[in-house]
């Protein structure tokens, strides 16, 4: 399948419906079991995604060639202080997986996040997501100290946007 990765609007019906896959996805890996919607509420009020909107973020969604309204996944990014973007909600929905494009997701981030001025990119994961991890270590990202206060966080890495791996 080709994807066409594009940028939508945080708040539009289709990203919030990705968005609360995503959590759903995550949040039932973690718990060993189907999450419920309170859980996926609770988890989306922790982590609100306003500030993936431009002007200091952007959200992406993968759409398929010829059948925009069949998502296959997303991204975002958006700027912390300090010259840094920090990499949200990368996900890939189970019909779209094995294609390649988790990694076109994350360089999509990535050019945003170079294209909002960030000369470094950030984010956060859990052990538990052993495949995005392995999915970082190829694009090059490196583990570095703690930088937010995230519960769920185990692992901090960044990666340096001035130079390609």
């Amino acid at each position: 399948m080709n994807w066409k990765i594009t940028p939508a609007d945080i708040e539009s019906a289709e990203a919030v419906a990705t968005v609360r896959a995503y959590v759903d996805d995550i949040a039932s890996r973690y718990y060993g079991r189907p999450a419920t919607g309170e859980e996926i509420d609770t988890a989306l009020a922790e982590e609100p995604d306003d500030e993936l909107a431009p002007p200091r973020g952007v959200f992406l969604l993968a759409r398929a060639e010829g059948d925009p309204a069949r998502i296959g996944g997303c991204s975002g990014a958006k700027l912390l202080a300090g010259g840094a973007a920090e990499l949200k909600r990368v996900w890939v929905a189970p019909h779209a997986r094995r294609q390649g494009l988790g990694a076109r997701l994350v360089a999509a981030a990535e050019d945003a996040a170079r294209a909002l001025g960030a000369a470094a990119i950030r984010l956060d994961t859990r052990s538990d997501l052993v495949e995005a991890r392995a999915l970082y270590a190829r694009r090059g990202y490196l583990d570095i100290e703690r930088y937010n206060d995230s519960p769920y966080a185990q692992h901090w890495l960044e990666k340096s946007l001035t130079t390609e791996p």
